[in-house]
């Protein structure tokens, strides 16, 4: 009993302390409700001070609430300051540019990050309302900016906010110019933000510059500018922004490439943070979707296309057999490299060890040079060292870069604008986004790709999957020899398995409470029959899936 008084008394100073740095009323009055209610609710004050929340996918990421291990205007006042004292360290010049989205606290955030640079006397542009994610990944090109930040969340639920950095080249070097941050850089702003005083002695100057329109207006150029200026643009798209801030830019590129507007699920057109009609504002998740494809049936669309709230990821829906069909993000994936090399695309093609091994054997039977990376866009965007020019790269977690000139990260505007492209073209040929699937399964044969997803509320749990995977590794996946076990710890916590006709890649989310299993089976289509091959690919894919599930003791 004697250890538990200490723990909590210990538990009280920390939140004593923390209130009296804590800038935000709000915050204060929320954080004083949780001390008042002690000791019962030990177990949540003693989760907000578990840990200051630190640099994971190129930033923070976590629950709002007040306390070090939560989203909140003390956490974003210290990141900022440490961001803007590390700019410094590093001799970088120029402004610092921030976006930010719809989501809870998102324009306070980006407003602190502001006066925090501002107040150290570096200039702070900040864009002219919430808008997609990359549109700052461009600004900070456009701009010439030495760093970029990104307030959002992305795709995670509606309690949750975020903290993306991006550098510019002065910092980034040619290949990270406009990318988000990877080592050592995150390491070395971590170090910084932990060296950052009480927040009262932090310097406050005005709330930046804030940018206008024309900034839009030029991604939107050159966001349209991707596609071929000419070629087929009869197509009739549905479109869901999901509740986030994708609709006005995606609209205002199709027209200026030409399409006809989208038709927009008019529940979720405009940007709401509490995503009320979907479980998860992810389109990757179950329902998600459910809306966009009651439209695209409603209104005989070609093709359906859904952003995720801050528009950096796209997915697809086709009709398929009289239902419509999410197309997985590897078939996304392979459709636009095939696309982009059909139209005469050359340079590097980049994808990352959880995406399906298609995209290699493209790229060998055509002669263009491949990458694989370790998993965000962070790595596929510095593919290949910079020995030869990016021109695409992909995750499976529905993420494209068509364009690393205009967009160094993963961008759902230009994404959408080139399916569309590719869909139009095929509809005048009296064709579809499946008929170019079958060709390349025909030719390449069936990659069916799946995944196990397992989402946890503690994340120990995950850690002891891993761990048990480690220990117990199958010597055998669908009666086949594992021929390689690949542990690439202590660089990524990634377990990589494979036989001679599949693969398991199984890895903690980066950005959501979840441990992941990507699966993928390759089949050979005999005499033709892409139908019978895709039917035994999709067998033993789930009895791998069953097999992978059983190995993590589910």
């Amino acid at each position: 009993m004697a250890a538990d008084t200490t723990d909590l008394d210990e538990l009280r100073e920390q939140a004593r302390r923390w209130l009296d740095d804590d800038p935000d009323p709000a915050s204060r009055d929320e954080l004083s409700a949780v001390l008042g209610g002690l000791p019962g609710s030990a177990p949540e004050l003693a989760d907000r001070f578990a840990g200051p929340l630190t640099f994971g996918t190129a930033g923070l990421r976590g629950p709002l609430r007040a306390g070090p291990n939560g989203m909140n205007l003390a956490v974003v006042t210290q990141a900022a300051a440490g961001l803007v004292a590390w700019l410094a360290d590093q001799r970088g010049t120029g402004p610092l540019v921030i976006g930010y989205d719809a989501r809870y606290g998102s324009r306070a955030f980006a407003e602190r990050t502001a006066q925090v640079a501002t107040g150290a006397g570096r200039p702070a542009l900040l864009l002219p309302r919430p808008l997609p994610t990359p549109v700052l990944a461009y600004a900070v090109r456009h701009l010439g900016a030495v760093a970029g930040v990104m307030v959002t969340a992305s795709h995670n639920p509606p309690q949750d906010n975020g903290y993306k950095v991006y550098l510019g080249a002065q910092l980034g070097g040619e290949l990270g110019a406009g990318a988000q941050i990877v080592p050592p850089a995150d390491a070395g702003i971590e170090a910084a933000i932990r060296a950052v005083g009480p927040l009262a002695k932090v310097p406050l100057g005005p709330a930046g510059e804030v940018l206008g329109d024309d900034l839009v207006a030029a991604y939107v150029e050159r966001a349209a500018a991707v596609i071929a200026p000419t070629g087929p643009r009869d197509l009739k798209v549905a479109y869901t922004p999901l509740h986030g801030v994708g609709a006005a830019v995606l609209t205002a590129a199709f027209a200026r490439a030409g399409f006809p507007t989208p038709g927009v699920v008019p529940d979720q057109a405009e940007p709401d943070p509490d995503f009320p009609t979907v479980n998860f504002p992810n389109p990757e998740e179950p329902g998600a979707v459910d809306q966009l494809v009651a439209l695209a049936g409603a209104t005989g669309a070609d093709v359906a296309i859904a952003n995720d709230p801050d528009a950096d990821r796209c997915a697809v829906a086709v009709p398929d057999g009289g239902v419509w069909r999410m197309l997985r993000g590897d078939e996304v994936g392979v459709l636009l490299a095939d696309h982009l090399m059909r139209r005469g695309v050359t340079g590097l093609y980049a994808t990352t060890i959880v995406s399906s091994s298609l995209l290699r054997a493209m790229c060998a039977a055509r002669g263009l040079p491949y990458d694989e990376t370790l998993t965000g866009f962070k790595w596929i965007v510095r593919g290949g060292g910079g020995t030869q020019p990016l021109v695409f790269g992909y995750e499976e977690a529905l993420g494209y870069c068509v364009a690393p000139e205009h967009v160094r990260d993963k961008d759902g505007i230009t994404a959408a604008l080139t399916v569309a492209e590719l869909a139009a073209g095929l509809k005048a040929e009296g064709r579809t986004l499946t008929d170019r699937l079958d060709e390349l399964a025909a030719e390449f044969g069936v990659h069916h790709t799946d995944q196990l997803s397992v989402r946890v509320d503690d994340l120990r749990e995950i850690a002891a999957m891993m761990a048990g995977i480690r220990a117990n590794t199958p010597d055998s996946l669908l009666g086949r020899p594992v021929t390689e076990a690949k542990d690439l710890l202590p660089g990524a916590d990634v377990v990589i398995l494979r036989t001679d006709a599949a693969r398991a890649v199984i890895r903690p989310s980066g950005t959501e409470p979840k441990l992941k299993a990507y699966l993928e089976v390759v089949e050979p289509v005999a005499d033709g029959d892409v139908p019978a091959a895709r039917a035994r690919a999709a067998t033993a894919v789930a009895t791998l899936r069953t097999e992978i599930a059983t190995a993590l003791g589910l």
